[in-house]
């Protein structure tokens, strides 16, 4: 069974800039696809950004195109948000997330707020 953890969320002013890390267990880490979702209060969960398992394939959401980008490094079982120009718009609960087997995986999520 997998297991996702975020981390690198906080505090930041508007122009600002996070790095967000999302660890995954387990051995097969390199063969699935990762995803970065969000979820502002009273708002629907939504898409942010994907990468396939071998990081050659990367998709972004209009709303972040051009300040986020998704990475990852398959050695350390980790994906990556990086996260610049950050608006207050972007305060979030921010989530990764995988689909193995039918089953999607969510991690605990970490919090973004953007002060203006």
């Amino acid at each position: 069974q997998v297991q996702l953890a975020e981390s690198g969320g906080g505090l930041v002013q508007a122009g600002g800039s996070l790095r967000l890390s999302c660890a995954a267990s387990g051995s097969t880490f390199s063969m699935y696809s990762m995803g970065w979702f969000r979820q502002a209060p009273g708002k629907e969960r939504e898409f942010v950004a994907r990468i396939s398992g071998s990081g050659g394939s990367t998709s972004h959401a209009d709303s972040v195109k051009g300040r986020f980008t998704i990475s990852r490094d398959n050695t350390k079982n980790t994906v990556y948000l990086q996260m610049n120009s950050l608006k207050p718009e972007d305060t979030a609960v921010y989530y990764c997330n995988t689909v193995l087997l039918g089953s999607t995986i969510w991690g605990q999520g970490t919090q973004v707020t953007v002060s203006s």
